[in-house]
């Protein structure tokens, strides 16, 4: 995946951004007028990669969103959820987070996927962690483990956001 993509759907008084590729020095995030939004949703399901410049960046634009707005992150890769962990404000005080993907790994095979975590179902509001039962590895066939840290990977469901 190459260069960086934002893709803008309004929805009434909701906007969702969807975005992909890398966010990187070369990323340029355009003004996204929020007049009239309440509700802004960023798919981040395709971001391939992000680095410390695209790091400062997405700092200054997500604050460009006015607080009485709600900011939601849907499907967020590792990449993402790695820096929600580490960096202040790269989850926005109106931030939450409605679902991300968390590695797994099956030793048999070598392999790993990604499982989506959804708010409601497989993380609650008070950090809870519900993981699915029985993630089986395409190939072989057998039971894969959560490839994560989880005091860390889940370390941002504590923090009060969500």
């Amino acid at each position: 995946m190459s260069g960086f993509n934002l893709e803008r759907k309004d929805e009434g008084s909701k906007i969702v951004v969807s975005l992909s590729g890398r966010i990187d020095e070369d990323a340029t995030f355009f003004e996204l007028d929020f007049v009239g939004k309440t509700q802004i949703v960023l798919d981040m399901e395709k971001v391939a990669s992000i680095n410390s410049c695209g790091i400062r960046e997405w700092i200054k634009w997500v604050r460009t969103v006015p607080g009485e707005s709600t900011i939601t992150y849907r499907n967020c890769p590792k990449v993402i959820v790695d820096q929600v962990n580490m960096v202040a404000g790269f989850l926005p005080e109106n931030g939450t987070v409605e679902s991300f993907y968390v590695p797994y790994y099956c030793e048999k095979s070598d392999t790993e996927k990604t499982v989506l975590f959804r708010k409601g179902i497989e993380f609650k509001d008070d950090g809870e962690i519900v993981p699915p039962s029985g993630v089986k590895c395409d190939e072989s066939g057998e039971e894969m483990e959560m490839d994560i840290i989880t005091s860390k990977y889940f370390k941002f469901l504590q923090k009060g956001h969500n």
